[in-house]
C-alpha cells in the first residue's frame, strides 16, 4: 500500500484518474487487503475479485448521491475503503469495529444493510420507485453475485421491475461461486452466454449515426434493433431479456476499460439494465486463486504464504461424520444442503452417497418444502442449515412440514451468537420461533457425543419434525449419558442454594458460574434439559422446589425463549420461587468474539454468578 493511503484516500479522487493510475490503484487495495484481512479475519477471495468492479463503480457513478445496494454485503470491503474507511480495516469484525457487512449506521455509502442472499434487487427497486416518486435523479445500483440467482427473491423483483420499466442497474458478479461452487440451471446458463466485448459501442454510435440521417436513419435502426432481437432469440437469448432487461455482457471484471465503458452505457440508458462481469475470486492472491472455498470466510492467517492454522473439531464437523455412519445402515437418508455443503460438514457425505446428496443452492425455502416432499415419499430427509438462513424459511417449515407432521430432521447450525458476521448472523432467534410451531421438537447438545446421539435418535426413531440445534465451534461440557432418551433431564450437580437449568452451550457456563459460586460457599444445583423444547416440566418443577431459586440460561433471546417458557411452567404451576432467565435482548446482536458478546449482554459467569450472590445475600438478610 503506498504511503498515506489508508489517511488520505477520497473517493471523490477517483474521477482524476486515468486507467494506468486506476489498475495501480487496484494493486495498491489488493496488497491492502491481503495484508488488513490476514490480521483480522474476514471474507477475502470474494473481496479480491472485486478490486476493479468496485472502483469502476466509484469512477462511474457519484457515491453516495448515486446508491449502491450490495447482495450479502460480504463483498463490500473495497467499498469501504474507498468510502474513508481504510484506516478502519484494522477494527473489521472486531469487537466495537467497523462491520464485515454493509451498515447504514455505519457511513452514508452504505445504502442499506445487508448479509442475507438475494435481497438486493427488491430493496433496490423499492429505492429507486421512492426516487422517481420524489422527482429525484439519482441512479440506483444493485450488485448481487450469481449464487443470488438461486434465490427466488430475485426473479420476483426481477419480474417487477421488467413489467415497470424502473430505471435500474444490476450488476451481475459472476464468479461461479457463492461460498461453495454454483449449482442448477442457472450456472450453467450464465456458462453459455457470450458477446464481443465491444458490440455496445459500436452499437450505440450505430445508431446515433442512424439517428442523424433524415427520413430513413429511424426506420433503418429499428430494423436492425429488429434484426438483432429476432438473432438472439434464434441463438442465445438471455432470460434477463424476457424479463424485461437491457442485458450487457459478459464482461472481463478485472478490465477497468471494458467494465468502465460498460458502466457508462448503463448509466444512461433509463431503463432496467443488467451487466453480466465475470470475474475471479480470489484475484491477485494466489492461495485465494487456488482454495476460494477455504478463503471465502478465513480467520487470521500468514499473509506471505496463506498457511492457515490447523482446523479444530467443531459440532458441524461432527454433525457430518455421523450422518455419514448412520447412512451405511439407513439407505433412507437424504442430505440437502443450500449452498453449504463445506459449512455444514456435508463435503465428504456428498463424496460417499452422491445419489443421496441433494444441493439446492441459496434456496432455503425450496430446500426445506424439497425435504418435506421427500418425506412424504418415504425417505428421511436431514437439512443442516444456519440458524440465520433457517429464518428465510419460516413459512416451509411452519406450512409444509409441521402442519403435516412430516418427519424432516433439521440440523440448526451456528444457533446462538456466531460473533464476528454480527447482527444479521446471529442465531439467537430459532428456539423462540421453532417453538411455536406444532409438532416441533427441538434438542440441544451440551458435547459432540450428545450431537451423535441425538442425530441417531432424531432420524432412527423420532417420527415428526425435529430441530437439533448446535453451537458454531467446539465449546463442550461433559457428556453424562450412552443414550439420548427424549425429553429426559439430567441433574449434573446436585445444590441445595440455587438451580440453574440450561441446555447446548449453556451448560458449560452453568458449570463455569457453579465453580465461582463454590468459592463463595454457595451450593449451585445444575439441571441439563437436552430436550428444549417440549420442556420437561417436572424436571423444572423439582428444581424450584428443591432450592427456591431457579436461574436459567440461554443463547437465544428472551422473548419466546428457553426462559420463558420455563417461567410459565413455574406460572401455570403455582410453584412459588424466585426466577431470574438470562437471554439475549429482542434487539441487534451487534458483532465480536462470542466472550465478549456474553459479557456485553450479561451472559458471562461473573455476571451471572455475581447476581446469584447478590441475590442470596438479600434473601439470607430478610
Amino acid at each position: 500500500m503506498k504511503k498515506g493511503f489508508s489517511e488520505s484516500f477520497n473517493a471523490k479522487n477517483i474521477k482524476k484518474l486515468n486507467i494506468d493510475e486506476l489498475n495501480s490503484l487496484c494493486g495498491d487495495i489488493r496488497s491492502f487487503l491481503i495484508n488488513s484481512v490476514s490480521k483480522t479475519g474476514g471474507h477475502l477471495a470474494s473481496n479480491l475479485g472485486v478490486v476493479e468492479l468496485t472502483v469502476a463503480i466509484y469512477k462511474v457513478f457519484d457515491l453516495p448521491t448515486d446508491k449502491l445496494i450490495f447482495d450479502v454485503g460480504h463483498q463490500s470491503y473495497v467499498h469501504k475503503i474507498l468510502s474513508g474507511r481504510a484506516d478502519a480495516m484494522n477494527t473489521l469484525r472486531q469487537f466495537g469495529g467497523i462491520s464485515g457487512f454493509p451498515k447504514r449506521a455505519e457511513s452514508e455509502y452504505d445504502t442499506f444493510d445487508t448479509g442475507h442472499s438475494s435481497t438486493s434487487v427488491s430493496a433496490a427497486l423499492g429505492i429507486a420507485r421512492a426516487r422517481d416518486l420524489s422527482g429525484d435523479k439519482y441512479n440506483v445500483i444493485a450488485l448481487l453475485g450469481d449464487g443470488a440467482l438461486t434465490g427466488g427473491e430475485v426473479y420476483e423483483a426481477m419480474n417487477d421491475a421488467g413489467h415497470t420499466k424502473t430505471p435500474i442497474t444490476l450488476i451481475l458478479n459472476d464468479n461461479t461461486m457463492s461460498i461453495s461452487k454454483n449449482v442448477g440451471a442457472v450456472s450453467k446458463h450464465l456458462r453459455k452466454i457470450r458477446i464481443n466485448r465491444v458490440y455496445f459501442n459500436s452499437k450505440r454510435k450505430v445508431s446515433d449515426t442512424l439517428d442523424k440521417i433524415p427520413v430513413l436513419g429511424a426506420p433503418i435502426r429499428r430494423g436492425m434493433e429488429f434484426i438483432k432481437t429476432l438473432f438472439r432469440r434464434l441463438t442465445v437469448t438471455t432470460f434477463f431479456e424476457d424479463l424485461g432487461f437491457k442485458y450487457i455482457g459478459p464482461v472481463d471484471g478485472h478490465d477497468l476499460k471494458s467494465l468502465i465503458d460498460c458502466l457508462e452505457y448503463a448509466k444512461n440508458e433509463n431503463k432496467p439494465v443488467l451487466l453480466h462481469v465475470r470475474t475471479q475470486k480470489g484475484k491477485g492472491y494466489t492461495p485465494a486463486e487456488k482454495d476460494p472455498s477455504t478463503f471465502h470466510g478465513v480467520g487470521m492467517f500468514d499473509a506471505s504464504d496463506g498457511k492457515l492454522p490447523p482446523l479444530k473439531a467443531s459440532y458441524s464437523s461432527q454433525f457430518g461424520k455421523t450422518l455419514i455412519d448412520i447412512a451405511k445402515d439407513n439407505k433412507k437418508v437424504v442430505a440437502i444442503t443450500c449452498a453449504m455443503p463445506d459449512g455444514t460438514g456435508l463435503v465428504e457425505f456428498s463424496k460417499l452417497y452422491k445419489d443421496r446428496f441433494f444441493d439446492v443452492g441459496i434456496a432455503e425455502q425450496h430446500g426445506v418444502t424439497f425435504a418435506a416432499g421427500m418425506a412424504v415419499a418415504g425417505m428421511t430427509p436431514v437439512i443442516p442449515l444456519y440458524s440465520t438462513f433457517m429464518q428465510r424459511a419460516y413459512d416451509q417449515a411452519l406450512h409444509d412440514v409441521c402442519l403435516q407432521n412430516l418427519h424432516v430432521v433439521f440440523g440448526i447450525d451456528r444457533a446462538g451468537i456466531v460473533g464476528a458476521d454480527g447482527e444479521t448472523h446471529q442465531g439467537v432467534y430459532d428456539v423462540s420461533f421453532l417453538s411455536t410451531m406444532p409438532n416441533m421438537t427441538i434438542l440441544s447438545p451440551s458435547s459432540f457425543k450428545d450431537l451423535d446421539l441425538m442425530l441417531r435418535y432424531a432420524i432412527n426413531e423420532h417420527n415428526g419434525p425435529i430441530a437439533i440445534r448446535y453451537p458454531r465451534g467446539n465449546t463442550e461440557a461433559a457428556s453424562v449419558t450412552d443414550a439420548f432418551i427424549l425429553n429426559k433431564s439430567y441433574v449434573r450437580q446436585q445444590g441445595c442454594d440455587v438451580s440453574i437449568i440450561a441446555s447446548g452451550r449453556m451448560v458449560k457456563r452453568a458449570e463455569e458460574t457453579a465453580e465461582i459460586l463454590k468459592e463463595r460457599n454457595i451450593s449451585c444445583e445444575i439441571t441439563e434439559l437436552p430436550t428444549m423444547y417440549p420442556i420437561n416440566s417436572q424436571a423444572v418443577i423439582n428444581a424450584a422446589n428443591k432450592t427456591g431459586f431457579v436461574v436459567t440460561l440461554e443463547d437465544n433471546i428472551k422473548s419466546g425463549g428457553f426462559g420463558e417458557h420455563i417461567a410459565d411452567i413455574l406460572l401455570s404451576n403455582k410453584v412459588s420461587c424466585k426466577f431470574k432467565g438470562f437471554a439475549f435482548p429482542a434487539e441487534p446482536i451487534v458483532h465480536g468474539s462470542i466472550d465478549e458478546l456474553d459479557k456485553k449482554y450479561g451472559l458471562d459467569k461473573f455476571t451471572v454468578s455475581d447476581y446469584i450472590i447478590d441475590e442470596l445475600h438479600s434473601l439470607r438478610k430478610d
